[in-house]
């Protein structure tokens, strides 16, 4: 304690998270009360907090309210925790605390930046726009993604989401722009080894890592390492975006094992739970995790991420809180998958909200959006028409085509390759407007006579006997 007590102030950050990482603690102690001071603070304002973790030289501190009593407790001033950042991130593999793993050289810094990130002010956002195209029809066609969108993958155990995971970073593009003013940053958390070989194997034989900066945290790391892997990967995304230019796409998988590490933390320390046994920072830390992502004003790049959960038992309560502070969601079906449909998106319980940003003339087709609403409408209909309990005999003859179509539909549309990059235009859309084509047509009323004519008449033939 006498030693603690002697420690000298150290540098400060201005803290806007919750939970804030700290280095040069070698004489921190768990549940040790701290203290933080605002170096933007025109008055020097501080704030009070509490060591959550400690390992090696570095600390988990929660910031807690402005109101916390004083303590008598030794404190300590810290520096915050820093990773090196490079354009020569890009086709390396590194571990969850940025130290490359891949045995080439040590990474040559263009700066060190604080992993805490920095809130920008909402005031310099610019909404999500654009066109991210994945090469997975039931994302592109159906919820198609914004540049600076926020849409997270629900998954449960045993369904192929580290698969998904993989084939979103080997095939995402920006329409509109270069391939070298593309790039990914993919971040495995609390993953086995045989899982992170997988992911390692195949962006190296895919040639998708040339493009990428890989940070690998595995499930037998340091717990502190599961806290920083999030951080240390959006820390380089906003490097790559907001100082060399580029469109980014940041998949957090699982981040689950994140939230599973923030309530061991919290149950170590013996803290009251919040919902679902979870600590109630955790929440608000996702929040901030989520507020990484976007486009500014000024800037050329963009951040777009897409964070992946599994639900074990469907009972973590980190979905809610994500559906409400993100732009939607993608939902994988266990009903599908049991089908041998791959990816097994649910299209029905997912959604894209800011679909309409991203697409339509200039940006994917025109005639898009009409597509995307009818393929919905009709394969909800046709969902809803097998659901009926009396069997196909008891269904109207339309409902029967529906009932059809629904089928066809899963089978054509939903379900592809696992390294089958599907044009868009040519594939995704073409494909789309052919199962209309199928149906009758005064029943597809999402469609306007316009496009009618431009894109299912030429399909429909005289034999079909179809009114239009």
């Amino acid at each position: 304690m006498d030693g603690i007590g002697k420690m000298q102030p150290k540098d400060y950050k201005t803290v806007y998270s919750p939970l804030i990482l700290a280095k040069n603690t070698a004489d921190a102690r768990c549940d040790e009360l701290v203290e933080v001071v605002l170096t933007d603070a025109k008055n020097g304002e501080k704030r009070r907090g509490r060591v959550l973790e400690v390992d090696s030289s570095r600390a988990l501190v929660q910031v807690l309210d402005d109101g916390f009593a004083p303590d008598t407790e030794p404190r300590f001033l810290f520096r915050p925790l820093t990773v090196p950042v490079s354009r020569d991130m890009l086709g390396r593999v590194f571990n969850g605390n940025g130290e490359p793993i891949d045995g080439g050289t040590g990474l040559t810094p263009e700066k060190d930046i604080d992993i805490n990130g920095l809130l920008v002010n909402q005031s310099l956002r610019e909404p999500p726009s654009g066109f991210i195209q994945t090469g997975i029809s039931a994302i592109d066609g159906l919820n198609p993604i914004a540049c600076g969108q926020r849409l997270p993958v629900f998954s449960t155990s045993g369904l192929p989401h580290h698969r998904i995971a993989a084939q979103l970073a080997r095939q995402a593009a920006v329409g509109s722009a270069k391939r070298e003013d593309f790039a990914v940053v993919f971040a495995a958390i609390g993953i086995t080894f045989e899982e992170a070989s997988f992911f390692m194997e195949d962006f190296r034989r895919t040639g998708a890592l040339s493009r990428a900066a890989l940070y690998i945290n595995l499930i037998d790391d340091p717990t502190i390492e599961r806290v920083i892997t999030p951080r240390v990967a959006l820390t380089a995304a906003e490097f790559l975006a907001f100082e060399c230019d580029k469109h980014v796409l940041v998949i957090l998988t699982d981040l689950s094992n994140y939230c599973e590490t923030m309530r061991g933390i919290s149950d170590s320390g013996k803290e009251p739970n919040g919902r679902g046994g979870y600590p109630d920072y955790m929440y608000a830390e996702l929040a901030v995790m989520y507020g990484r992502a976007g486009r500014m004003k000024g800037e050329k790049g963009s951040i777009t991420q897409i964070p992946i959960f599994t639900m074990p038992g469907n009972d973590n309560p980190a979905p809610g809180l994500t559906g409400s502070t993100a732009e939607g969601q993608i939902i994988l079906s266990r009903a599908l998958h049991r089908k041998g449909i791959y990816p097994p998106v649910d299209v029905l319980a997912s959604l894209s909200r800011l679909r309409d940003t991203g697409i339509g003339k200039g940006k994917t087709r025109e005639g898009h959006a009409e597509l995307m609403n009818q393929l919905f409408s009709a394969y909800a209909h046709g969902r809803e028409a097998l659901s009926v309990v009396h069997g196909k005999n008891a269904l109207t003859a339309e409902d029967r085509e529906f009932a059809v179509f629904a089928d066809v539909f899963e089978d054509k549309y939903i379900r592809q390759g696992e390294y089958e990059n599907r044009a868009f235009a040519e594939g995704t859309l073409e494909l789309g407007w052919n199962l209309l084509a199928t149906l009758p047509v005064k029943e597809l009323k999402h469609l306007r006579g316009v496009n009618i004519d431009r894109y299912l008449k030429p399909r429909l033939t005289k034999t079909e006997g179809r009114e239009y």
